[in-house]
């Protein structure tokens, strides 16, 4: 139930609750503390006045004349003397009866405190008993007084605690109250501008106390949330733009040659021709869907992979054996050198990485070209896979993005080169999801390097 209260609210209940503790604490503290206080003073005027009675029978006398009313201290006292045998010897007017018996006195061997009821002597009494004297004079003096003023001064004590101690708590909590509020203004205020966020302003940003506290670091964690997720967005949108134009024209490809079929009468040869381009751009969709449906995995995380022990120079060479027919077609030639090299890996997903690796070099070297394909064992625990071309290499400022999706350099657009832009973008995650990396360079000697290294044990 507290815990739905407000958060203003569950600090003042805290405040108000240490405050009551704080104040029970000190009120007993101080309760006692004059307890303390005026029984000393009571006793300390008690042995003053034993004191000189006691002086009284050492001499020899034992009448000390009416002690009703004697103030030592500003405490009126009254006395007894009463001989061992338990006989009184004088007593003051205010108490008729023995204030001790023989029995009681019997165990006293040095001044000692009783507190009693006193017939005529009002509350409780507070007496002193102190041997006196000796031999023939052995006697007790016992002095005594009331302790009614004393309860009266702790009873009017105890009524102001009572009494002041609620107010001071309720303009306590009233002042955690308002402390409360003026710590978390400052919050509300964050909260206010945080909601003034939105999607279509992103590039807003919260503003930073000046104060170097707790709250000025949640904002600028806060802040640094907020450009994370500025960046993820824009990425994100990004990538819906460029995947909305790459399916646009196989899209438009498609719907112009069904048109065009409709439009009139075609012989059995063109609609075959026309059945075939359509046929060769719903394959470039089904490719182009597949790597993207693979690369938004990528982005969650969910890359599946299906781990066994296979031989990398098989795939290599399996790979290099499917793209012969187009390196052939194209003048280039096509070699692989792949010792026997083993790893842990996704077989179908190392191969569609090497497919992209060699049909991007492929589509970058010119005729009489060579494209070449290599295994390296580096160590027990990393192996690599190298596709190295003659074309012309890399633009230098595209080498930074090669491996983003869609990205593709001035040539490839000007040349409206097949692809999507996304071949390099796969073989990165690929090579991510297994725990490896992959990068780009340009040859010394003219042409592109592009070197996969993945994990050889899983």
């Amino acid at each position: 139930m507290i815990a739905r209260l407000p958060l203003r609210v569950r600090l003042t209940l805290v405040f108000a609750v240490c405050m009551a503790v704080l104040l029970l604490v000190v009120g007993i503290f101080l309760y006692l503390r004059l307890r303390t206080e005026l029984l000393g003073t009571t006793d300390a005027a008690l042995r003053a006045q034993s004191g000189v009675i006691a002086a009284g029978v050492d001499l020899g006398g034992g009448n000390f004349g009416d002690q009703t009313g004697t103030s030592v201290n500003g405490v009126e006292t009254f006395a007894q003397v009463i001989r061992a045998s338990g006989v009184v010897v004088d007593s003051s007017q205010a108490v008729a009866v023995p204030l001790f018996t023989r029995s009681e006195l019997y165990g006293v061997h040095a001044p000692t405190f009783f507190d009693r009821t006193v017939a005529g002597v009002p509350g409780t009494a507070r007496l002193l008993a102190s041997p006196a004297g000796d031999g023939a004079n052995a006697s007790f003096v016992v002095v005594g007084t009331s302790l009614a003023p004393t309860a009266s001064v702790l009873s009017g004590f105890l009524a102001v605690l009572l009494i002041g101690g609620p107010l001071a708590l309720a303009a306590a909590s009233g002042l955690g109250w308002l402390i409360a509020g003026a710590a978390l203004r400052p919050v509300e205020q964050v909260r206010r501008e945080a909601e003034a966020v939105s999607v279509s302003d992103l590039g807003r940003r919260l503003p930073v106390p000046l104060s170097q506290d707790e709250l000025a670091r949640l904002v600028s964690t806060l802040n640094e949330m907020l450009a994370r997720l500025q960046t993820s967005f824009d990425h994100e949108r990004r990538f819906v733009d460029d995947a909305s134009h790459e399916l646009r024209t196989p899209l438009t490809n498609l719907k112009a040659e069904v048109d065009l079929s409709l439009a009139r009468a075609r012989s059995p040869e063109e609609l075959e021709a026309a059945l075939r381009s359509a046929s060769v751009e719903v394959d470039r969709l089904a490719a182009l869907a597949s790597d993207l449906l693979l690369y938004s995995r990528a982005d969650g995380g969910r890359v599946p992979l299906a781990l066994r022990r296979v031989r990398l120079d098989e795939i290599v060479a399996e790979a290099c054996a499917a793209h012969e027919l187009a390196a052939n077609a194209a003048g280039i030639r096509l070699l692989a050198d792949a010792p026997p090299v083993t790893a842990i890996v996704d077989e179908i997903r190392v191969r569609q990485a090497v497919d992209n690796l060699i049909d991007n070099a492929l589509r970058h070297t010119p005729a009489d070209g060579c494209v070449e394909v290599r295994v390296d064992d580096l160590d027990d625990d990393h192996a690599r896979i190298v596709v190295e071309d003659t074309g012309a290499g890399f633009e230098p400022g595209f080498l930074a993005t090669a491996f983003e999706p869609f990205a593709r350099g001035d040539m490839d657009r000007a040349s409206s080169a097949p692809g999507a832009g996304l071949g390099l973008a796969i073989v990165r995650v690929i090579a991510g999801a297994h725990g490896g990396s992959v990068c780009a360079s340009n040859r010394e000697g003219g042409g592109a390097s592009v070197t996969l290294e993945l994990p050889r044990r899983s």
